[in-house]
């Protein structure tokens, strides 16, 4: 089930109540920041499993 405009107004509204408009800016750099280091990671695991031998059974 998609979420539709008006939930998404709704989901916007109680963050906003929530964590205020001051700390929102910060909130959202420290989210993609999150996310860029995640991806660093993932990409680091799959370099690393590209180098492990193949074990042939």
């Amino acid at each position: 089930m998609p979420i539709g405009t008006m939930e998404m107004f709704m989901i916007a509204g109680v963050v906003v109540l929530l964590f205020g408009t001051s700390k929102l800016p910060k909130l959202g750099q420290n989210l993609g920041e999150g996310i860029r280091n995640f991806k660093r990671s993932v990409a680091d695991a799959e370099k690393d499993q590209a180098k492990l031998p193949e074990n042939k059974a």
